[in-house]
């Protein structure tokens, strides 16, 4: 055979062999393990989409019943939570308190305006930064994410 023969030869056998038709059993490997796959990341994605709405509705439930828990501190304040109806109060506290509703804001700490709303100001010659120097209503959290900020006076130095 010629030089040219053999060229042309070496390229029909090249096309032939690109051509070949792939492994149907290697072709149908990976689209098991491609769909393997996917449905494993849709699960994922639905258990934490599902987790997510949970919370999501459990906050919503608490935030519903921070008016009452609100009502009940000050009927304890002014005396009058008293008898059987005392024992209801404290049993809610407890619930929400197991469920995870967590009470913060303390008179005399540090303003934060990320979990503080500051209702009234005034300044003062006895505090060095701005100071959360009373409480009028508390503020809750529910799993690290704040329901109601805790609404205080504001004291900041003259």
């Amino acid at each position: 055979m010629s030089d040219s023969t053999e060229s042309v030869v070496d390229e029909v056998v090249e096309d032939v062999q690109v051509e070949a038709a792939p492994d149907p059993v290697a072709v149908l490997t990976a689209d098991l393990q491609r769909l393997q796959a996917e449905f494993a990341n849709y699960k994922k994605r639905v258990d934490r989409d599902r987790a997510l709405a949970h919370e999501l509705a459990i906050g919503a439930v608490l935030s519903e019943l921070l008016p009452i828990l609100d009502d009940l501190d000050r009927a304890q304040e002014h005396g009058e939570l008293e008898g059987g109806f005392k024992a209801v109060a404290d049993r809610l506290v407890n619930v929400t308190a197991k469920i995870g509703l967590e009470k913060f804001g303390v008179a005399g700490s540090a303003f934060d305006p990320q979990i503080h709303e500051a209702l009234l100001h005034a300044t003062s010659p006895d505090v060095t930064t701005p100071t959360a120097s009373e409480i009028l209503q508390p503020g809750y959290t529910y799993k690290d994410r704040i329901l109601r900020p805790a609404r205080v006076s504001v004291t900041d130095p003259e």
